[in-house]
Parts: structure tokens; sequence; C-alpha cells
């Protein structure tokens, strides 16, 4: 009896109207928080809200990065409820697991007391690594970035060392409640400062490379492939706000690596080389420990480690070849290399039963342009003393660098995008089909 009468409310749209809401709103907010993009969000909320009896022409809804309005109504009928979205972070195993759970509670009849139970346990997970272990992969995948550059090995251990600081201080700042933004600006003075010291004490040939890469675990690539995404999907509003956090995180950072650079009265070292003996094997290698750190540090399930160190080998050997091979610029280089990874993430959702973007996210930050916009930032610090030669010059590895990061957001956003359009389609006829199912079931039952 009671099963029915948890079925009979599975079936109409406004039977606990208000739970049913509040449970689709803890999944978006959810969601936002472990960092996945507006479209997921939309879709995964729209499924489960199949599940629980409403119907997609029912639901509205309205997202910022911050917040998230769920209206349903059918002209006789209006409910609305809101969801503020404040404590930030990425975690892909969050966003894996409630896309399971959406596909779950439709196709194994969850009673909605079961898939609270489940939301709350989702909530509850903890990390899949440890602290120690996500510090160390932040070292890992900075000290990545300055051998992709061409570091030595030295520069590569204090790299290591002088990101890992960082990153450490930066998580006490997340634990002690600090601002998110003055967090990162004093991870960042940590982080750069640290670097200017080992100079002093590095035995390196090449003591400037860990300047250049130890804040690159600050970069906010995923806020700003998502803020991409969203603009394409026509989600206008999140895509604002996303830049809009963007922005601030790059300025945040900027002010603590100017604050260390000031105070240490560091000289512009940025006209290095940058360029190390291999591009293919050394390439393959460091993007693929790169690939690894961030994947840690995002918490990607670990049985998926190894298709984001793949991702990470294929978009930097591609690029190398399309830029330095073929003679093309880097921005093509790297679109390819992002849109290669796309597909072949799309691909691989079907054998590892996961989203595209839990697997291609950490496989392109490899190629994020770290020195040019290092001699950027230099640029804009020393703006007086440039002449129009150097000025020039600034604006071009700005926006080259610029370009880079959006040709990527966009390569890895364009396989999902078109193929979205066939998919959708798809799983929403899936969908009718276990809805058609479920309602003769009951029907069944009640005769």
């Amino acid at each position: 009896m009671i099963m029915m009468i948890d079925e009979q409310v599975l079936q109409e749209p406004y039977a606990e109207i208000e739970r049913k809401m509040h449970l689709l709103l803890q999944t978006g907010q959810m969601l936002m928080e472990s960092g996945a993009d507006t479209n997921r969000i939309v879709r995964d909320m729209k499924r489960v809200a199949a599940y629980m009896g409403i119907p997609k022409r029912k639901i509205h809804l309205h997202i910022t990065c911050t917040t998230i309005m769920l209206n349903i109504s059918d002209g006789d009928h209006s409910y609305t409820q809101f969801r503020k979205c404040q404590h930030h972070s990425v975690n892909m195993t969050v966003i894996s697991a409630l896309i399971k759970l959406s596909w779950h509670a439709l196709e194994r009849n969850y009673t909605l007391d079961e898939y609270e139970a489940e939301l709350m346990r989702i909530r509850k997970l903890r990390r899949n690594y440890s602290p120690l272990l996500s510090v160390l992969g932040a070292g890992l995948a900075c000290g990545s970035f300055g051998k992709l550059f061409g570091c030595d090995w030295a520069a590569f251990f204090w790299t290591m060392i002088c990101a890992s600081s960082g990153f450490w201080v930066r998580s006490l700042c997340n634990k002690w409640g600090v601002n998110p933004y003055a967090g990162i600006s004093i991870a960042a003075f940590v982080a750069t400062f640290l670097a200017y010291l080992t100079q002093f004490i590095s035995g390196s040939v090449t003591p400037w490379y860990p300047m250049i890469a130890c804040t690159l675990f600050i970069i906010p690539g995923i806020p700003l492939i998502n803020a991409v995404d969203d603009m394409l999907n026509n989600y206008i509003a999140a895509g604002t706000t996303r830049s809009i956090n963007t922005l601030l995180i790059v300025a945040s950072m900027t002010f603590g690596i100017i604050l260390a650079i000031r105070i240490a009265n560091v000289a512009d070292f940025t006209t290095l080389n940058v360029v190390p003996d291999s591009i293919y094997l050394s390439h393959a290698i460091f993007a693929a420990i790169a690939a690894a750190g961030f994947s840690i540090i995002f918490n990607v399930p670990p049985r998926l480690l190894i298709m984001t160190v793949i991702g990470g080998i294929i978009s930097v050997c591609l690029r190398n070849f399309f830029a330095f091979e073929l003679g093309m610029s880097q921005v093509a280089g790297s679109f390819i290399g992002a849109v290669v990874v796309g597909l072949i993430t799309m691909k691989s959702t079907h054998w590892l039963n996961t989203s595209a973007y839990v697997l291609s996210i950490p496989s392109v930050i490899p190629l994020i342009p770290g020195v040019l916009l290092y001699r950027l930032l230099f640029a804009i610090i020393n703006i007086k003393e440039l002449d129009t030669v150097a000025l020039l010059v600034a604006i071009q590895n700005g926006v080259t660098a610029v370009l880079i990061i959006i040709s990527v957001a966009v390569g890895i956003t364009i396989p999902n995008l078109i193929a979205q359009r066939y998919l959708d389609k798809t799983k929403d006829e899936y969908i009718e089909e276990l809805i058609e199912e479920r309602r003769q079931n009951i029907e069944r039952d009640l005769f």
C-alpha cells in the first residue's frame, strides 16, 4: 500500500510539490557548486523532474552562477522557489554521481525517500584523494607546466614546493572561511614570493621558471570554459555571471603576484626561451603528469584518471604537431587538440558510464598558455616604462593568450554542442518510454 502511494505521488505533478521542488533545487545546487555547466544543470534537473512526474513543459528555470530559480506552472497552478549557490568548488565525482542518480531514479523507480537518501549520500561523499595527495597533485601539475616551458629538474622541484605551499595556504583560507578572492590573492602571493626566494638556493640554470609556473593551479580554466559553454548554449545570464567570476579570480591572482613581485623588486624575466628540446616525448610525459595533477585537484573518480592522462597527452601532442610541424598558430593548434579530445571523450562516455565534461576538462588544462599570461602581466606592471614596440608585443601576447584559452573552451564545447542535439532527442524518447512503462505498471497493479 505504501509503495502504491509513492508511485501515485510520482505520477501526479503537484503531489508533494514542495518536497519535489526542494529536491530538484538541491540537485541543481550540488551540480552548480561542484562546477557543472548550466546546460548540464538544466538537463539533469529536467530529467529528475520527469522522474517525479513533472512534464518538461511545466518546468521553468533561471540560473546564474549564484542563484537557481525554479518555477513549476501550467496556468492553473504556479509554484516558485529559489536556491542560493555560495560555496563554489570543482568536484567531478559529485557531478558524475548526480548524473547517474538522475538515470537510476528513472530506471529503478526510486521513491522520493530513496532519491533523497541517495542525494544526501552523495552530498556527504568524502573526496577521493587526501589533502596531502591534493597538495602533491597541485605541485606536480605546476612543476609539469614548468617542464613544458623548458625548465630543468631543479626548477621543477622548486616549482613543486612553491605551488604545493600556495595550494595548502589556499586550502587553509577556504577552511577558515576567508573570502575566496582574498584567499586566491594570499595563495598567489605566497607561491610567487617563495618562488622568488628559491633563485638564491635553487642550483638551477633556469631559476626563473618557478615564478612562471607556481601559481598556475589558480588559473580559472573551468569557470572560463563554463562561461563559454553557457554563452554558446544561450544561457547568457549564467555565462555573464561566470565571466565576471573568472575576471575576479584573475584579478585576485594578479594582485597577489604583483604584490610579491613589487616587494621582491623582480626584474622582467619573461623574455627567456620556453621551448624544451623535445616537443613530443618530454611534452607527452609532462602533459600526462599535469592532467593527472589537475584531475586530483578536481576530484575526478580514480577509475577515470587513465583517460584524463591520455587526453592530456593527445591534446598537447596535437597542439605541438600542428603548431611546430605544420607551422599553424598556437591558437589553431590548441583548438584542434581540444576538438579531438572533445570528440574522444564524447565517445568514451558510453564505455565509461560518465559525462564527457568530467573527462575533457582535465585533459585540456595543459594547453593553458602560462608564459604568455605572465608576459602580459609584466607589461601591465611596467606599462609606464614600455616603448611602442614593447607595448605592441605585450598586447600581442595578451591577445594570443586570450585566444588560446577561448579556442580551448570552444574546442571542447563544440563536439558536445553538436552531439547533444541528437542525444537530447534520443534521451527524451528513452525517458518517455520509462515513464510510460511506469504508468502501465501502476495501472496493472490497480486492476
